[in-house]
């Protein structure tokens, strides 16, 4: 690859990816009802709650609904999924995945907003999806199950697709480039999500609280999976509302 193009493209990919959807969906759609800061969420059957510190497709869902949560999610997608789609099968080689990667870095510590961004799941699966959409199906909904009906903890559970790219990449392609990529966005995922993960972990030792339904509210792909273990019997039907 050409050393030149590779850093005009990374930089192009870490502005693409420091656009905040989230903020331009509350801006359109949100009517002035999206505080930007510490997002509450309430745990179900607990007196405590966890706060989101992030402007992104989960404190969207929160705030303002599921729906506008989804649309916002889709877009932090397609921003990446798109370019890097057209960079494969334009320039070949793994520009795309350049592109991908910085995107991510872009999203979760966007320049244009002091650094606060999403945690970059979204922007993580754009990168798998655009190498392999069989890769994207396995992780994003094999990692949401294993947490929600093996581990059944929330935390696990949001978190284990994106664990789980590193072992589908090696193995299924053995090529150490998209290997790299699996560990770059891990790296930027789980820096992002210290904030929460030390909540989580606070709140497990104190409480002994664990709702593995509750996380998957935040998402479109989480409700879809939630209402599929319903029908399988995998959870309660009360809680895959």
């Amino acid at each position: 690859m050409n050393t030149t193009l590779s850093i005009g493209i990374g930089l192009a990919g870490y502005l693409v990816g420091a656009v905040s959807m989230a903020r331009l969906v509350t801006k359109i759609f949100g009517g002035g009802r999206y505080r930007e800061g510490p997002t509450e969420l309430r745990l179900k059957g607990s007196d405590r709650s966890m706060h989101l510190e992030t402007v992104s497709a989960s404190s969207v869902s929160v705030q303002l609904g599921s729906r506008l949560g989804f649309l916002t999610y889709l877009l932090d997608v397609l921003k990446v999924l798109l370019p890097a789609l057209i960079l494969k099968y334009s320039l070949g080689g793994y520009y795309f995945v350049v592109f991908a990667a910085s995107a991510m870095l872009g999203h979760v510590f966007p320049i244009f907003h002091g650094f606060k961004g999403g945690r970059g799941i979204s922007t993580a699966y754009a990168g798998l999806l655009s190498i392999s959409w069989v890769g994207f199906l396995i992780c994003s909904l094999g990692g949401m199950l294993i947490g929600l009906v093996a581990v059944r903890d929330m935390w696990t559970a949001y978190c284990a697709g994106v664990w789980a790219m590193i072992p589908w990449l090696w193995f299924t392609t053995h090529d150490p480039i998209y290997l790299l990529y699996a560990v770059f966005v891990n790296i930027a995922f789980m820096i992002g999500m210290i904030p929460e993960t030390r909540q989580w972990f606070k709140i497990r030792r104190e409480n002994k609280w664990n709702d593995t339904t509750e996380v998957m509210q935040l998402s479109g792909m989480g409700r879809g999976l939630l209402k599929m273990a319903r029908k399988m019997g995998l959870v309660k039907p009360e809680d895959g509302r």
